[in-house]
């Protein structure tokens, strides 16, 4: 399965395509949904241009995906830099009135099991964030299921993420949830190509990256799904 990254914490100032309204996200899901992408993964913004969990900032991006293109699979970042107090993150997930089809969670933030337990409760499923080899131990406590493990790589050097994708892949139980490997900066190409080769889910987007496989500059999201497509993925 190849996911489509939208947006994350990117704003206008990496990338004039950046889709920042609930009508661009809709547009740009659309886009990649025609390629092949399996689900979308976005940071719903206030008024403003921040990221938000208020219930209204997720229901209009959410909407508004759902009725661009009926059916897609859409999930949201449940991420601490949003909202750093736990019990307001449990709170807004509690106070959603249109629900995405998935979250992300990561397992090193404080409270990420009672987050993940409000989403469950309110029947979104839950994808569980790992970044470092640690992290696995803090999700083993988890008494909650999750859908998915994202293996997020941090590292900006390949060889760093390579290595720590190896880590935290083998720290896993081979017969638990499905994972998804992926990176950030200058390591999301080559862990791309990694997540194809391992047969994993993984994911393309301006939250991740800018740029091609061949460091020009991308004209859009759908560029860097068909780039991913192009070289396996989904």
């Amino acid at each position: 399965m190849l996911k489509a990254c939208l947006n994350g914490g990117r704003g206008r100032d990496a990338h004039p395509a950046v889709p920042v309204t609930p009508a661009e996200l809709a547009a740009d899901a659309a886009r990649c949904a025609a390629l092949g992408v399996g689900a979308v993964h976005v940071h719903p913004r206030d008024h403003d241009g921040a990221e938000s969990l208020r219930p209204t900032v997720i229901a209009e991006a959410v909407a508004a995906i759902r009725a661009a293109r009926p059916g897609l699979r859409i999930g949201v970042s449940t991420g601490e830099w949003i909202e750093p107090d736990p019990a307001a993150r449990v709170a807004a997930v509690r106070s959603w009135t249109v629900l995405p089809d998935f979250a992300s969670v990561n397992a090193h933030e404080p409270g990420a099991e009672a987050v993940a337990v409000a989403l469950r409760d309110r029947g979104v499923a839950v994808e569980v964030g790992l970044w470092t080899p640690d992290a696995v131990g803090a999700y083993r406590d988890w008494r909650v299921p999750v859908e998915r493990i994202l293996v997020e790589c941090m590292a900006e050097k390949p060889a760093e993420a390579l290595t720590d994708a190896d880590a935290i892949l083998d720290a896993l139980d081979p017969d638990g949830p499905p994972r998804l490997l992926h990176a950030e900066g200058g390591a999301v190409w080559p862990v791309l190509v990694e997540a194809v080769r391992r047969g994993l889910d993984t994911r393309i987007g301006f939250e991740d990256t800018v740029h091609l496989p061949d460091g020009s500059p991308a004209a859009d999201n759908a560029a860097l799904v068909a780039a991913a497509t192009a070289l396996g993925a989904g």
